[in-house]
């Protein structure tokens, strides 16, 4: 096997850019640091990173930061094209399924009661199964009422899944949906979710709260 030497920051680069092109998941910062004996401050590093998201400027795929870490992805307007290749169009979320997630993303964190009286209606239980099996959501606490209510707040993969680095960078109500529907690879709940009326958006779209787990989702690592 032959052994590199690196001299220059242009082989740096290339073994960053090696690493995560080969990564399944987002690389964070304290695992990118792995690749090297020497250690840079973190000015260096973010330099490197810079300069190789440049280099990929321009192409199908670029180079992101996300709530846990630095990977490459397709780029949103190609993403069309790269879906022609897929033998079966996935299913899509219910609109309970939707809804709950916009509420738990946007007023996290609340218990499935707040969820329930946010939108008027109860909460099947496979909904929040639904959501917790594709990562999106976890129960980060209980709130200090009778029965101890779990209370449910977004995950970093979340984040990642709609390309965000923390929850200051949520979208729109409107262009959360758009996103969650166009990435969505659901393994249940099978149904078109039409889109919210105005008044629905305005009840759900609060800041959301600052929970201690997620609101502070750095990429760095």
């Amino acid at each position: 096997m032959t052994n590199l030497t690196l001299y220059r920051p242009e082989d740096y680069k290339k073994v960053l850019e090696a690493a995560l092109l080969a990564a399944p998941e987002p690389l964070s910062l304290a695992e990118l640091k792995k690749l090297f004996d020497e250690e840079f401050d973190d000015e260096t590093w973010r330099t490197l990173l810079d300069d190789l998201k440049r280099d990929w400027a321009g192409r199908g795929v670029e180079l992101v930061q996300l709530a846990s870490g630095w990977r490459f992805q397709t780029r949103p307007e190609y993403q069309v094209f790269l879906d022609r290749l897929k033998n079966e169009k996935p299913p899509r979320y219910s609109r309970a399924v939707m809804e709950t997630l916009a509420i738990i993303a946007y007023r996290q964190p609340v218990t499935r009661g707040d969820i329930e009286e946010i939108r008027g209606v109860a909460v099947s239980p496979n909904v929040l199964k639904t959501l917790e099996g594709r990562g999106w959501i976890d129960t980060v606490g209980h709130r200090d009422s009778p029965g101890r209510p779990a209370l449910y707040a977004t995950t970093r993969k979340f984040l990642d899944d709609l390309g965000l680095r923390s929850l200051a960078e949520l979208p729109p109500l409107a262009e959360i949906e758009r996103i969650i529907d166009a990435q969505a690879r659901p393994t249940q709940e099978a149904h078109p979710a039409p889109p919210l009326q105005a008044d629905e958006s305005a009840a759900i779209a609060q800041p959301p709260a600052q929970s201690d787990a997620f609101a502070s989702a750095d990429a760095s690592g």
